[in-house]
């Protein structure tokens, strides 16, 4: 495949610390996609500036030694979502798969989720993820909230290893935001999805990258950049304040009329400086995040920085910031 040759499928891998799993990766995607199913395919590897000094090497040579590979490098950690932008910016497919670099995602699933690209969005589902209990049950809990806040159909399972078209992927590029977040931005372009049962392999290396704090980070990325949830909840939560306290004025002035109050003012002053100043300042710190996202989205930072690719057919620098 020449690298002006548009191919069938483009493979999104965002790389972080992995060496030994990588080679049989690039094989057996190949294996299943060029000798089973006879399609052309490319596959992005995106190192997500790994601490591993042999990550980025490693990527380098698999790049030169097989033709389907092209190796991108990112210039800090960004973070797996922009990893994964910077992987849909440059892929070429007609249809695009993203999926992990440790081969939990089998490749030999790949033709289950082919057999549903008919549809604009096809995720693998897991009947049993090799992950700890406390992970499974924050991934159980974000299912709640991906419902709640960014509208993923009921009884749709999301998770990292999916599939699209190149009409959803250019549509999703066309939302610039240095935060974001895949099942967000598919979701706001599309809710034909589908899951289909795959098998969640063992972890052939290591330890996963996602720590309590990085899970939390998500999801408070997931709750203030892709939802104006907070946002509604306050406006929500104002009104019907506000609706209760002018009831209670006119209870107020209905004793004072009728019943007559001893110390004069006292209710209202309470009111105004217990519940209503503190509703402000609760609104006014859900703003604050809102303003300063707003803040750096007009700035038009980019979500993630390319600092080099490498190919069998090129390496060179990037000329400049990419964002989507």
């Amino acid at each position: 495949m020449t690298p002006q040759t548009k191919p069938r499928y483009s493979i999104i891998i965002p790389v972080y610390n992995s060496v030994g799993t990588l080679d049989a990766l690039a094989s057996r995607i190949g294996q299943v996609l060029a000798e089973s199913i006879g399609a052309s395919y490319e596959i992005l590897m995106v190192d997500d500036a790994s601490p591993n000094p042999e990550t980025w090497p490693t990527l380098v040579d698999l790049a030169k030694r097989d033709p389907h590979v092209r190796a991108l490098q990112l210039t800090r950690n960004f973070g797996r979502h922009p990893a994964v932008i910077c992987g849909l910016t440059h892929a070429r497919g007609e249809y695009v798969v993203t999926m992990d670099d440790d081969l939990q995602h089998r490749p030999e699933d790949l033709p289950l989720l082919i057999a549903q690209q008919h549809h604009d969005i096809v995720f693998a589902n897991f009947s049993r993820k090799n992950h700890g209990y406390l992970r499974r049950m924050a991934s159980s809990i974000k299912g709640w909230f991906d419902v709640v806040l960014i509208g993923k159909p009921p009884g749709v399972y999301v998770s990292a290893f999916l599939l699209t078209n190149e009409r959803i992927k250019s549509t999703m590029l066309q939302i610039a935001t240095p935060f974001p977040f895949i099942p967000a931005l598919l979701f706001f372009v599309s809710r034909d999805a589908v899951g289909v049962q795959t098998v969640h392999a063992p972890r052939m290396e290591g330890k996963s990258g996602y720590t309590l704090r990085k899970l939390l980070s998500q999801f408070f990325n997931l709750l203030i950049g892709n939802s104006s949830f907070l946002l509604r909840m306050i406006s929500l939560i104002g009104s019907t304040v506000s609706l209760l306290s002018f009831l209670f004025a006119v209870v107020i002035v209905v004793r004072k009329v009728f019943v007559g109050i001893d110390v004069p003012g006292w209710a209202t002053l309470v009111v105004a400086t217990s519940v209503l100043q503190g509703l402000v300042l609760l609104g006014i710190g859900v703003m604050g995040e809102y303003l300063l996202r707003l803040l750096v989205s007009s700035e038009h930072r980019p979500c993630y920085v390319l600092r080099t690719e490498a190919s069998a057919h090129r390496a060179t620098a990037p000329d400049g910031a990419n964002s989507p």
